[in-house]
């Protein structure tokens, strides 16, 4: 978190489940925005206002996401070269990968490989 302190102008959060947000304040420029989607559970803890008001941070939400968006996002992911760390499992191995997910074990997400599935 350090090497990424002050990096980002702009952070989308993905993460589904309540989670300490305000580590990832630090990683914003000022002025900068976390966006989250996904997370409709209360946020916990709680934020530290500090980190909001002295970068003049901005925290905002969107539930919105068709296929318009979502294409405009890939998009733009593709023409900024932007892409996501995955493990990508074999369907053989789901039941190791959810015990590793359990455990705490995973670094990146988990994607089954589709061409796995036709064994």
């Amino acid at each position: 978190m350090e090497a990424a302190a002050g990096r980002f102008h702009f952070l989308l959060n993905t993460v589904p489940v309540s989670h300490d947000l305000n580590p990832y304040f630090n990683t914003l420029k000022r002025d900068g925005t976390m966006i989250l989607v996904g997370l409709v559970n209360p946020i916990e803890p709680p934020l530290h206002p500090a980190a909001l008001l002295f970068k003049r941070l901005s925290l905002a939400g969107s539930l919105i996401g068709g296929l318009p968006e979502t294409q405009e996002m890939l998009d733009f992911c593709a023409e900024h070269e932007i892409a996501c760390d995955i493990e990508m499992l074999d369907i053989r191995n789901i039941n190791a990968a959810y015990e590793r997910m359990q455990q705490g074990d995973v670094r990146y997400r988990f994607v089954i490989d589709m061409d796995s599935l036709r064994i």
